[in-house]
């Protein structure tokens, strides 16, 4: 008798263990993770649910939303709710709320029913921040400057003051440009994303990004410095298709605890340079001088008296969009696999693997020395280094050094590589002092392919790297020489494919 009560007992248990693994594992607004700078008025909710058992199906569904965390909390006054919505609906379940207010973050929830009758926990708390929504809320203005040749590079700065001992709520930054930009603020980097705004057709859009700048401001005197290039917007890669004059339009909102707010906006009062970075081209890579570094120069404090004004222009608002891709980010990094010199007497550091990327050169020379960094896929059948097939792109970084240990990589250029030839080292390269950093789409592994066979995976291998380097913000055909466009009939070919390996 008490066996069998043991046993029911143990069978209740289990049971109930079971009824209870029904939970949401992922959440997505707008097909992305807490998205910043989403000027959709609708956006829509995605979700993903997790059971230890089979044939589970969403029966049912309810959503809640607030504006700040603590309102989801049982028993608060709630921004927006759904209700019990008896729906399998998981996936681009649109906001009907209240019209959303821009610049602000809004918190979210989901539970789900099953067709087992059991209902999920709430799940854990996501968040998304709108944008300026509709361009309604830029007060900045477009700045370039004068020195606007094809490769050039210019370097702006503005310091603000920040009131002390005011409690900062939240601070963020929209920026965007026609052409690449890289954004300072008191001597860090804001953001993990490379090569923004991306490549639109910018004459329709130009995609704005947003960033959290809470943690990078502070009391008192701030910077924020950015660097400007011309990346696909104009030079070579799209001579007289967009423009031939770069610009860039930044806004920072500081909110503090107490309602107010601090507004700093890109205009005529922004000074503007040349730097160390004396020209970048998609193609033909950079040039960096080193002893024009200006320490300091995003940093509050740096004498910027010998530089010009910023000049303002008067370019449209009504093209200006969220951002809606995948950003380009830093993945994978390669040491060498070998260094070794070619019968013709070339300095080539192998790193196994054909890559989209760039590399970082750790460097010790003399002042003024020059290091010339050149990329190639392959060797030719005498094993000597091979560029042909690159046609008109140098695919070339060239760094003057100051003497000092440095570690030096590109900003806004990118190479398709597995082998690099090294001159003007005062020594053989050694592993330490080079590494190859992979760019691509931020996409989401979703598919795997695995056979018996070394040579299919081998395949496999090749057609996921292939991705990962032609998915360098759009589908390109080929990342190395004067081409790398979005050739359309290429992604048509491939899209079967690509969804399977990557979100």
């Amino acid at each position: 008798m008490k066996r069998f009560v043991l046993f029911v007992v143990s069978l209740l248990f289990f049971t109930i263990t079971a009824v209870c693994q029904l939970s949401i594992s992922e959440m997505f607004t707008e097909n992305r993770k807490t998205p910043m700078g989403l000027d959709e008025p609708h956006p829509r909710f995605s979700w993903i649910i997790d059971s230890d058992q089979r044939q589970v199906l969403q029966t049912a569904y309810e959503i809640k939303v607030g504006e700040n965390a603590e309102d989801l909390e049982p028993g608060r006054a709630i921004y927006w709710s759904t209700g019990r919505v008896s729906s399998s609906q998981s996936v681009h379940v649109p906001y009907t709320g209240q019209p959303l207010e821009p610049g602000t973050r809004y918190y979210w929830q989901v539970r789900v029913w099953d067709n087992r009758g059991n209902v999920s926990d709430w799940s854990s708390v996501s968040w998304w921040q709108t944008g300026l929504m509709a361009n309604s809320g830029w007060e900045a203005d477009w700045i370039s400057t004068a020195q606007n040749d094809d490769g050039n590079v210019s370097y702006f700065r503005k310091e603000f003051i920040l009131e002390p001992g005011r409690e900062i709520e939240k601070a963020t930054a929209y920026l965007t440009a026609k052409g690449l930009y890289e954004a300072r603020l008191n001597g860090e980097r804001v953001g993990d994303a490379y090569l923004t705004p991306g490549w639109t057709s910018y004459n329709k859009r130009i995609q704005y990004q947003a960033y959290d700048i809470k943690d990078l401001v502070r009391d008192g005197r701030n910077t924020i410095g950015i660097i400007l290039g011309e990346g696909w917007y104009s030079g070579r890669i799209s001579r007289n298709v967009y423009g031939s004059e770069t610009a860039l339009l930044a806004q920072l909102i500081v909110e503090y605890a107490d309602g107010e707010t601090t507004l700093i906006t890109s205009d005529g009062t922004w000074s503007v340079s040349n730097g160390p970075l004396r020209s970048s081209s998609i193609y033909d890579g950079e040039i960096y001088d080193s002893e024009k570094e200006m320490t300091g120069w995003d940093e509050p404090g740096f004498d910027d008296s010998s530089w010009a004004y910023a000049d303002v222009k008067d370019y449209s608002f009504d093209n200006i969009v969220h951002t809606i891709n995948e950003p380009v980010r830093k993945h994978e990094e390669l040491k060498p696999l070998d260094v070794f010199i070619t019968p013709g007497g070339d300095t080539i550091v192998d790193f196994g693997q054909n890559l989209v990327g760039w590399v970082s050169l750790s460097a010790a020379g003399g002042r003024g020395d020059t290091v010339i960094l050149s990329h190639a896929e392959v060797l030719d059948k005498q094993g000597n280094f091979y560029t042909e097939n690159l046609r008109g792109a140098k695919q070339r970084n060239i760094y003057i050094l100051n003497g000092n240990d440095q570690v030096l990589e590109p900003c806004f250029s990118w190479q398709g590589f597995r082998y690099v030839k090294v001159q003007g080292l005062k020594r053989m390269p050694r592993g330490d002092d080079m590494t190859a950093i992979v760019l691509y789409s931020d996409m989401d592994q979703t598919g795997e392919f695995y056979t018996s066979d070394s040579d299919i995976n081998r395949l496999q291998d090749n057609i996921v790297w292939s991705q990962k380097g032609n998915f360098l913000d759009v589908p390109t055909d080929c990342p190395q020489r004067d081409e790398r466009l979005g050739w359309t009939g290429d992604a048509q070919v491939f899209c079967s494919t690509a969804a399977f390996n990557m979100n």
